[in-house]
């Protein structure tokens, strides 16, 4: 191995992302926000396509798209622009799926068959963890998987991004759920809604925070042909 000048950043920078689930309500400054969403613009596309187009949510837009979420959720009036499924996972993805359930949930005090519990804590997710800022991340085009591939591809550079500026994150895929309720209270007429990035600076005191999940082992999941 001949490491580069950027071996340790790219190190440190990668794992040291990690979902955050309770945040402090500091706002995160224009110049800083600015200086993020611009890095993350440098992601990859196909044919430098770029075919995403980012909502930014913050202050009292943030509360009254938070209130519409929850009563959306409350009269279950979801709206899907990529269909999800349970059975869309492997059983490799589903026994992993359930670990991480499992350790956020007891760092909740939730119990495994308090499903009361579990779905108060949806709910109140949807006031994106008490975050201050949220942004939405649309497909632009037909919005077919080719095309999420690229935002994909961007969300991971925009996250990257946030760690590096010292700002905490979680992509939150139930906030995708409500895109109709989205697109209607910020205005927005074009695109399909791929994911939620709730944002801003970790609550350290929170046990949540200190959930830390397991990767899988590379011998599982790659594969190098000679």
């Amino acid at each position: 191995m001949i490491p580069t000048e950027l071996s340790s950043c790219a190190e440190k920078l990668i794992c040291g992302r990690r979902a955050t689930r309770a945040f402090r309500p500091e706002h995160v400054s224009e110049d800083t926000m600015r200086r993020i969403f611009s890095l993350a613009g440098a992601a990859p596309s196909n044919s430098n396509a770029q075919p995403w187009q980012v909502e930014v949510v913050s202050g009292a837009a943030r509360e009254r798209l938070a209130g519409a979420l929850r009563r959306a959720h409350a009269e279950r009036r979801t709206s899907v622009d990529f269909p999800y499924s349970e059975g869309m996972y492997a059983q490799i993805h589903q026994t992993r799926r359930a670990a991480f359930g499992a350790e956020l949930y007891g760092a909740l005090g939730i119990g495994p068959d308090d499903r009361a519990a579990r779905a108060a804590y949806d709910s109140e997710s949807l006031r994106f963890y008490g975050a201050p800022h949220v942004a939405f991340l649309f497909v632009h085009g037909d919005g077919e998987p080719r095309l999420a591939a690229d935002v994909g591809a961007y969300m991971q550079t925009l996250l990257l991004a946030m760690t590096a500026y010292g700002v905490d994150s979680c992509p939150q895929g139930l906030l995708s759920f409500y895109a109709d309720t989205v697109r209607h209270e910020l205005g927005v007429r074009e695109g399909k809604l791929l994911v939620g990035v709730s944002f801003g600076y970790a609550d350290e005191t929170a046990p949540v925070n200190r959930v830390r999940t397991e990767r899988a082992p590379l011998e599982s999941t790659t594969a190098f042909h000679h």
